[in-house]
């Protein structure tokens, strides 16, 4: 008798721990009733009736996925080897159930063709110098393309670019390149600056005697406290008066007369 009456109690217990269920905070259960969807449950205590209803544990939290490694042939045919990091998380769970068989699986293969196809519309050096460009592309077409599936892309990271040993000596080649352009045109800006100063400094001087002869007898000083020897400088007005003697002198007609003959 007391078996008999055991069993169903021990049935009984067995039914309701099969149908209680606890979900914390993140988790979300999608309860279907014959196969039909019927509701979204939790997070805490909830209860179903089993055999008929049946449920499916989704995660909220943010995943962090690992995009493999990919060949990427860039606009510019060179091959490079790519990989980056993927946050994604569920925002509808009926959909994220319904609508993808497995949506991790499918967000990371949607994840590596959307890398290779953004990639190779890219010269290397789009890929080198804006990565976050890119980034924010990628991030962009997949979270269009995931919304069907409850799916909200957070962020796109492009982790590395692996260039060939003959790539990155071309690259460093370039470089090198580059910086001396760089610093023949600096040098070529110098000295058109400094033929303009040179250039205004003789206009200065020629409009003032005074400032010639000032800058000839610093000139003088210059040569004397760099030498031992002496230097005497000739006035300015001096060999004006040579000048003029010699324009005046008895060779003066001779070279008058030289041009009418």
């Amino acid at each position: 008798m007391i078996i008999s009456y055991l069993v169903p109690v021990v049935l009984l217990l067995m039914l309701i721990a099969a149908s209680i269920r606890i979900l914390p905070e993140y988790k979300r259960g999608v309860v279907f009733f014959l196969g039909r969807f019927q509701t979204v449950k939790g997070p805490g205590l909830f209860f179903i009736v089993p055999g008929i209803q049946k449920v499916d544990v989704v995660d909220l939290r943010t995943v962090t996925m690992d995009v493999p490694e990919q060949d990427v042939i860039s606009k510019d045919n060179v091959t490079v080897k790519v990989n980056a990091v993927l946050y994604f998380r569920v925002v509808d769970p009926e959909k994220a159930i319904i609508q993808v068989e497995n949506f991790t699986v499918a967000t990371s293969q949607l994840a590596q063709t959307t890398l290779r196809s953004v990639l190779g519309k890219h010269d290397l050096d789009e890929m080198l110098s804006e990565r976050d460009k890119l980034n924010d592309d990628i991030q962009e077409i997949l979270d269009i393309q995931t919304e069907a599936w409850g799916i909200k892309v957070a962020n796109v990271e492009i982790k590395h670019v692996d260039l060939d040993e003959s790539m990155i000596r071309a690259i460093a080649r370039q470089a090198e390149a580059e910086r001396e352009r760089r610093a023949k045109v600096i040098h070529a800006e110098g000295e058109l600056q400094a033929s303009k100063k040179l250039v205004e400094a003789a206009h200065v001087l020629s409009a003032n005697p005074a400032a010639l002869q000032l800058r000839y007898l610093q000139t003088m000083a210059d040569m004397g406290s760099k030498s031992s020897t002496v230097v005497f400088p000739m006035p300015m007005d001096l060999l004006k008066a040579f000048q003029a003697m010699g324009e005046s002198g008895p060779n003066a007609d001779a070279r008058k007369a030289t041009p009418e003959q």
